[in-house]
């Protein structure tokens, strides 16, 4: 007989109740770590008690339902799942857990859409090193700080606690890491938004937009998924030196397409354009002579920016910004900011260009100087420079008159007569002439005294006859002293008849020589002088007076009898001595 049949059937009962024992406790272990369906018994203080179907009910922390928003209709009867974390605790209740449950449920449904690559809904509740907790339904994630936004984000307050789209970057259930981004959702939108808003962008279109980034010659304009440049002179109307002044970065501003181009996909935008254009009707407004208080905008080496009003400024050029100060920065006369009176030169509305006056606003010191003081008036002044064509000697009125080189002396040359001059050295000056529309005025020093050339022109007419004594000699002819302050100039041509004597060498300087005037140049102060005309006339004189060849006499008797009664007379002047 078998031992299964020996056994007896009491025997037999007691075997198949232990596999049965046995088998329903192992079945209630392995329903540790699961999620059950449960049947709210009742509320307790602060605790659930639940039935799962187990020997003994179990207890759950009311706050775990608070916390998901269920008590509110929470009551005897209700049915929850719940998480069975142990079959039995110290009190001999089943260990439960609703918030791990919905974690569960949670996680269940988060990789199933990370698998599907669909974007799941959380809540910013927390920070932490380099980022930040998403609670997704129950389950924690962490949103790395380079993944909030596209742009870098400096207070994310306003994201906390909101219901915000994610997308699924990595999870690992095992672990229980969830990493998920904010950026890529966000990408994906401006991606389409993009693609739709570029498929009807058009010229002239009005867009609001975010300034996205900022730059010296403009801003970058995110206008939901592309951007836009809007260059610093299309801001406004008015000067703007740098875009900061009137933008910054995050500001919502309303802009219009001035310019797209569909293949390379750039967008030039402006503001200015969404307002009245200042400039027309301008001629009108501002006509030319009138005067207005303007304010100064830019300051530049050739002049000065002035603002006549929001959009319209003009230029005070550097020539037109003061009567009296020349060769000076405009930042020396004007300051950034300064409110000035300034005079309409000019008026161009096709090229936007005013050019306006400064000093014409203020008396014009060059009128009254002539007012004030007649052409010939000695004034004394300071000598502000010395050039290589004059002096500059400072008048009244802050005005600086010009002594030439050929008005400082009468005998010296200019070169040698700017010599005895320095700067800051006062002289006295003779008022020669006033340019008011050039602004000029020629001054002499030489002029304060006679000129000694006019003192002894009478002396020295074409014609006469003259001793001098010979005070150069080059080249070209002979010099010759015939009085102080008077010379003349014998050219080499004019030494001799005789063409071999015609040879400046011949001449020593301080030897003294006649010779006739053949011409008087009182302008240029030049007196010219000729020996061989004085030999021709000398010989037409004596042949006049001793006869002539027809007679029957030679001209060596004619010479020797002229020469003959020379000496003779020189003879006796010599005795009269």
């Amino acid at each position: 007989m078998s031992d299964t049949a020996a056994a007896s059937p009491q025997t037999q009962n007691k075997e198949s109740f232990a596999a049965l024992l046995e088998e329903s406790l192992g079945t209630e272990d392995s329903l540790e770590g699961t999620v059950l369906r449960g049947r709210v018994i009742r509320i307790e203080g602060d605790s659930v008690l639940v039935d799962v179907g187990l020997k003994s009910e179990g207890r759950v922390a009311l706050k775990e339902f608070v916390k998901g928003g269920e008590d509110d209709g929470l009551e005897p009867g209700s049915t929850v799942e719940v998480f069975l974390e142990r079959m039995e605790d110290k009190n001999g209740e089943a260990m439960l857990s609703r918030e791990k449950a919905r974690r569960e449920e949670s996680w269940n449904q988060l990789e199933k859409a990370y698998a599907d690559n669909k974007r799941v809904t959380g809540h910013i509740f927390g920070r932490v090193k380099g980022g930040f907790t998403v609670d997704l339904s129950g389950a924690v994630a962490f949103l790395p700080g380079s993944q909030v936004d596209i742009r870098p984000v400096r207070d994310v307050t306003p994201l906390m606690h909101t219901p915000q789209p994610f997308q699924i970057l990595k999870m690992d259930r095992s672990r229980g890491n969830i990493v998920v981004s904010r950026r890529a959702v966000l990408e994906e939108d401006r991606a389409e938004q993009r693609s739709e808003l570029v498929a009807n962008l058009k010229e002239g279109q009005i867009l609001n937009g975010i300034v996205k980034n900022i730059t010296d010659y403009g801003a970058f304009v995110d206008l939901g998924g592309v951007d836009g440049l809007l260059h610093v002179t299309d801001i406004s109307w008015r000067r703007i030196n740098h875009p900061t002044e009137a933008l910054s970065i995050g500001q919502q501003v309303k802009v219009q397409v001035i310019r797209f181009n569909p293949e390379t996909q750039r967008i030039s935008l402006g503001m200015k354009q969404l307002e009245a254009d200042p400039w027309e009707g301008v001629s009108a407004k501002y006509p030319v002579g009138a005067k207005f208080i303007g304010r100064v905008t830019n300051i530049t080496d050739y002049g000065a920016f002035v603002e006549l009003e929001p959009g319209i400024e003009g230029l005070v050029h550097v020539s037109e910004m003061s009567w009296t100060k020349k060769n000076v920065h405009p930042g020396k006369i004007v300051s950034t900011s300064q409110e000035v009176e300034v005079m309409i030169l000019d008026v161009d509305e096709q090229k936007r260009r005013i050019s306006l006056g400064l000093k014409q606003v203020q008396a014009n010191p060059w009128e009254d100087l002539v007012e004030r003081f007649p052409i010939g008036t000695e004034l004394e002044g300071e000598i502000k420079n010395i050039t290589e064509f004059g002096l500059f000697v400072g008048l009244p009125g802050d005005i600086d008159g010009m002594v030439h080189l050929s008005d400082l002396d009468w005998e010296k040359s200019g070169e040698e007569a700017v010599k005895d001059y320095q700067k800051g050295q006062m002289v006295k000056v003779k008022l020669l002439d006033i340019d008011v529309e050039k602004e000029r005025i020629s001054l002499g020093i030489k002029q304060l005294e006679s000129d000694p050339f006019e003192n002894t022109a009478d002396r020295f007419k074409k014609g006469a006859v003259v001793t001098g004594t010979v005070s150069e000699v080059n080249d070209g002819g002979v010099e010759l002293q015939l009085s102080e302050g008077v010379t003349g100039f014998i050219r080499k041509a004019d030494l001799s008849r005789d063409r071999s004597e015609q040879r400046p060498e011949r001449y020593a300087v301080g030897e003294r020589v006649d010779a006739k005037i053949t011409s008087v140049d009182r302008k240029s102060r030049k007196i010219s002088l000729s020996i061989k005309q004085l030999q021709i006339d000398e010989e037409k004189q004596a042949m006049a007076e001793y006869g002539n060849t027809d007679s029957g006499a030679s001209l060596g008797d004619i010479l020797g009898a002229a020469l003959k009664q020379q000496q003779q007379k020189q003879e006796a002047e010599g005795g009269d001595k």
